[in-house]
């Protein structure tokens, strides 16, 4: 479906980046990679997927709270795979304490990842989408992104911005053939999610599946874990004719979280 395609996907080497990024090669999409690793392994996942997926990948270890970063990576996308189809903005990070306590320099960090580099990617794919007048933004914002938990501050003032931003990039192509919505995952057993199982785990003195259990049933009626896979496969959804008038949506993916 997306054969000739090419997809640039935020934080995409391991996690839901990377599931998004495995469902839109499935498609025949070209990859732009980003994100953290050792360069030895982010080389071998870039080339696998080339391969398994016989599609173009590059990688850009752009600095997402770097503008001018961004907007390299924008371009090196268009010199070595054509230009820009498909925008998935997906990087993020996290950081917990109490308001009073929360360092400014680890909000300032979330504000720009979380959602300032959302802005700065928009902005430099929107003139080339315009021009072909056929474009996909997909941010992975999260339920955080609809409710709000405690000790999450940063995160949850970036992530309702991020629904707000993707509203905003709707409304302003409405009329044309690119459209902009967001993805709310809940829990998704992620690498980054299994590590703090494995703290909470060490830290009650009980077992990893009975710190898996407790963690998801504090917030996911289903108690049960989105996947990487099931995100990606709305991402590609997303991508298709069949989802040409959503727009601007905020599509969650929690096990009825946001319907409490």
């Amino acid at each position: 479906m997306l054969k000739g395609k090419t997809a640039v996907v935020t934080g995409s080497t391991s996690g839901i980046g990377l599931g998004i990024a495995r469902a839109l090669a499935a498609q025949g999409a070209n990859l732009m990679l980003n994100g953290f690793g050792e360069a030895g392994e982010i080389e071998k996942l870039r080339a696998g997927l080339a391969a398994e997926f016989k599609v173009k990948a590059a990688y850009s270890g752009a600095d997402m709270t770097k503008p001018e970063q961004i907007r390299e990576m924008i371009a090196g996308a268009g010199r070595e795979l054509g230009a820009v189809d498909i925008l998935v903005n997906n990087a993020g990070i996290q950081h917990t304490a109490p308001l009073e306590e929360f360092p400014e320099e680890r909000w300032d960090a979330v504000i720009a990842i979380n959602l300032s580099s959302s802005f700065h990617t928009a902005k430099a794919v929107l003139p080339q989408m315009r021009q072909r007048n056929w474009g996909r933004i997909i941010n992975i914002a999260s339920v955080h992104g609809l409710v709000a938990s405690v000790q999450k501050a940063a995160y949850i003032a970036a992530k309702h911005g991020l629904v707000g931003l993707t509203k905003v990039i709707a409304l302003e192509t409405a009329q044309t053939r690119i459209t902009c919505n967001a993805i709310c995952p809940g829990w998704v057993l992620t690498p980054l999610v299994q590590k703090q199982i494995d703290a909470r785990a060490a830290k009650e003195g009980i077992s990893v599946e009975r710190a898996k259990m407790d963690l998801v049933a504090e917030k996911q009626p289903s108690r049960d874990f989105a996947t990487p896979e099931q995100i990606g496969a709305l991402a590609v959804f997303l991508c298709s004719e069949a989802a040409a008038q959503i727009r601007g949506a905020a599509l969650p993916i929690d096990g009825a979280w946001s319907a409490q």
